[in-house]
């Protein structure tokens, strides 16, 4: 396939049925689409693990050609993955973006989430308040996915943003991570905005047309040849920036 193959890496839960909606509207559009299974109710799995598990489904695909697309917790799987494999394009969608050696057991604290979120959490409400009830309904008769809770403590082991053309797309009805939180951490951490949407945390549940459409968009104007390794470095010196601001 000449188009790019799109690598859809779920959040928390690590269910591949999350991109059950995405992956046909790729598909129509000439695209390939895989979803990854992360080993999520493996206790001995830890980031190392998720990450192996995502460059083993890319597998021999053309990494050219190849766009990881990260939800949530998969933010912390991304840069482990683009560490490895120089890919086209790394697209975080409402997705958790972590600072070198950051656990996500620790990015809570340190994005000061508390301060945007405090309510109690309900998946209802700050997940799928608009998810359509078919989609509601089918998610809950699956029963919840376990998560294990040892990747929270695992640390993300970077040095630094690694040269890979980054977006940042956020739900600009996120409730569980707002849009403004989300556009605070992508400048403190990455240095670049973010581009918003309508929808909540579960995009690809709610929204799956138009993120699609958003995808193929950002994988056909992506930067080509040295104008995209000169963009990837770009973004690796605005987080190094970022860091030395905080230390």
């Amino acid at each position: 396939m000449e188009g790019p193959s799109f690598v859809l890496v779920p959040g928390a839960g690590g269910s591949p049925w999350y991109w059950h909606r995405v992956a046909p509207k790729l598909q129509e559009r000439g695209h390939e689409a895989v979803a990854v299974a992360l080993p999520a109710a493996d206790d001995s799995a830890r980031l190392p693990e998720y990450a192996a598990t995502v460059v083993r489904a890319i597998g021999e695909r053309d990494p050219r050609r190849v766009v990881l697309v990260a939800q949530s917790l998969a933010g912390f799987v991304a840069p482990l993955v683009c560490k490895e494999i120089p890919l086209a394009m790394l697209v975080l969608v409402n997705a958790m973006i972590p600072k070198p050696g950051e656990t996500p057991g620790e990015w809570w604290a340190n994005t000061r989430h508390d301060a945007v979120k405090r309510t109690p959490f309900d998946p209802l409400v700050d997940l799928f308040h608009d998810v359509p009830q078919p989609v509601i309904d089918e998610a809950f008769a699956q029963g919840e996915p376990r998560q294990s809770a040892s990747v929270f403590a695992s640390p993300c082991a970077f040095e630094s943003w690694p040269a890979v053309p980054t977006r940042v797309l956020v739900g600009r009805d996120d409730r569980f991570f707002p849009a403004r939180f989300q556009r605070r951490v992508a400048r403190e951490r990455l240095g670049i905005p973010v581009d918003g949407m309508p929808g909540g945390h579960l995009l690809a549940l709610s929204q799956p047309e138009e993120l699609a459409a958003r995808l193929e968009a950002y994988a056909v104007s992506r930067p080509r040849g040295a104008k995209q390794r000169g963009r990837g470095a770009a973004l690796n010196r605005a987080s190094a920036a970022a860091s030395s601001r905080r230390s």
